[in-house]
């Protein structure tokens, strides 16, 4: 069975937006679509002998009915003929996310929303699904331009190549071109190890200039021999890599980067790029994690 586009609901104007791109996204990969929305029990205890919570009699059934109603309206839309069904759930949205992740294709969710939604990209949901999630994460942010190309973060690293992959297929599906851009700087070069004085290097620069150019091709040619009806433009950028790619991100209807790449920490499932990208690229964007 094929797995279906999930996409977290919650009656926000940003969850209503990701609803829109999730059935795009769902008509483009040709599987269904299943709305989420999940609910918190309140954190607080009532009163002794005060009443319990209950949902139904709190109105939040009909709420929830409601949100989803609009959620699907939305949906169908965008493709009428969409297989579009509805999950409503009690936990922390960001964990039920999580757990859809197993058996979804793509989890589609705002950049802005109400209650555990409402601090994505200030706080912990977005990090945590694109650290944590067992597909691909598309964060809906920024003005959409349908004209733009796909924008691929190329780190060159293993773990980055799902996310070549996935960028391969969206540009497919999309129509749109390829735009692989390759940020590199003089801390690219790794540090010669040497205990005694171990940031004493020289670097050659047009050596280096060379092998990051070598590494863009060699990432690059397996799969545009697997897509030849994508066009691909590969761009070699001497600079700072985070601000590289947020302007870049300007023009692009879609940027998408790996969980993390070569730098860093290798104990972390983010790294500082895709979150800078989380934070303040200028449209949607895809975290895809490596295998494990």
């Amino acid at each position: 069975m094929a797995k279906s586009v999930v996409v977290g609901v919650d009656g926000s104007p940003s969850s209503l937006d990701a609803v829109e791109t999730a059935a795009h996204e769902a008509v483009m990969s040709g599987v269904g679509l299943r709305l989420v929305h999940a609910f918190g029990w309140p954190s607080i205890h009532p009163p002794p002998g005060g009443p319990s919570w209950n949902p139904a009699r709190a109105g939040v059934r009909e709420l929830v009915d409601g949100t989803l109603a609009e959620a699907g309206q939305r949906a169908r839309e965008i493709a009428p003929r969409l297989d579009i069904r509805r999950e409503v759930t009690v936990g922390e949205p960001l964990m039920v996310l999580e757990i859809e992740s197993r058996t979804a294709s793509l989890v589609v969710v705002g950049s802005r929303g109400l209650g555990a939604f409402g601090s994505l990209l200030l706080g912990s949901t977005a990090v945590h699904l694109a650290a944590y999630a067992h597909c691909p994460v598309l964060v809906v942010r920024g003005p959409l331009n349908p004209a733009g190309p796909v924008l691929l973060a190329v780190d060159g690293s293993p773990a980055g190549e799902r996310a070549v992959e996935f960028a391969f297929a969206e540009a497919k599906m999309r129509g749109a071109d390829l735009l692989a851009l390759h940020v590199w700087n003089t801390w690219s070069e790794l540090a010669y190890e040497d205990p005694s004085n171990p940031l004493n290097m020289v670097v050659d620069i047009d050596r280096l200039r060379d092998e990051e150019q070598r590494l863009l091709d060699e990432t690059l040619s397996p799969w545009q021999t697997r897509y030849p009806q994508v066009t691909v433009e590969r761009r070699l950028v001497r600079s700072r890599i985070r601000p590289a790619l947020i302007e870049a991100s300007r023009d692009a209807q879609l940027v998408v980067a790996g969980a993390r790449g070569r730098g860093g920490f290798t104990g972390l499932l983010l790294g500082s790029v895709s979150q800078a990208l989380l934070h303040h690229a200028h449209c949607p964007v895809a975290v895809v994690r490596g295998s494990k």
